[in-house]
Formats: structure tokens, sequence, C-alpha cells
């Protein structure tokens, strides 16, 4: 009798892959990045363990967002206070804080749960071209469209 295989987080073997974000599209480049977080481009895929590998991401400034995004796309959070909602578009946070830009389209696409917060850990955002992971000599990802 045959059974499926379920990986075990012991025996995961884990990579590192390094995105160049230059002239991607956000929303493409994040749904790819979250399936390799998720580690859904591997056989030995298993919903409720990591199998992830490690995702750095470089120049985030560069990124492209279609049609009207930058002004109409807006991010919102709440301080918790009466009146403490603060908006801020797209374009705003492109500008300021290229990273999290990324950093919040991928995490909208991973699971809501513990398991989507261990996966996200393994997600590195740099603005610029440089990043101080040389030392886990990450391979080129290709990202397709």
């Amino acid at each position: 009798m045959r059974t499926t295989y379920m990986a075990k987080p012991n025996e995961v073997e884990r990579k590192w892959y390094v995105v160049d974000a230059t002239g991607q599209t956000l929303g493409r480049l994040a749904s790819q990045v979250a399936a390799v977080l998720r580690g859904k481009n591997k056989p030995q895929y298993t919903p409720p363990v990591d199998t992830g590998d490690f995702v750095i991401v470089v120049n985030a400034e560069k990124v492209v967002l279609t049609g009207k995004k930058l002004a109409k796309k807006m991010y919102y959070r709440h301080s918790g206070y009466p009146g403490g909602l603060k908006v801020t578009s797209a374009g705003t946070l492109l500008k300021t804080k290229p990273e999290r830009l990324i950093e919040l389209a991928v995490r909208g696409m991973l699971p809501k749960n513990s398991l989507g917060r261990k996966q996200f850990k393994k997600l590195k955002v740099y603005a610029g071209s440089a990043h101080p992971h040389e030392a886990q000599q990450p391979v080129p990802l290709e990202i397709k469209g």
C-alpha cells in the first residue's frame, strides 16, 4: 500500500534565492515570491509544514505599478485610538519605504496564521542593489511575467 509523502520540518533543505525587482510588476513579483517562501516550487511541498526557501529582493525602489495605482491604491493602518486612522498612497510608500510596499504585497499572499508568520520571516527586502547575504551564496531566481 502506498502512502502520501509528508515532509518533516527537520528534513527540509533550504536554498537562498535573490530576485531583482527592477521593472517587475508588484503583484506578479509578490505572487511568485510568496510561492517560493511557501515551498510550492518543490516536489516535497506539504501544506502544514514550512518547506519554503529564503528570498532576497533587491532594487525594491524600481518595482512597477500599472495603471493609476501609484495615486489611487491606499494602505491603511490604525493606531487603536479614536481618529487614529493613517492612510498612505502606494506612490508615497514607494518613495519613502519601498521595502514595505513589497513586504505588504507578499504578506497578503501568505497564510494568515503562525505558519504564514514563520514563512514571512524568510523574506529579506532591500531598496538598493546591495544586500548583506553574500555568505549564503544566493542563486538568482527568474521571475516570469
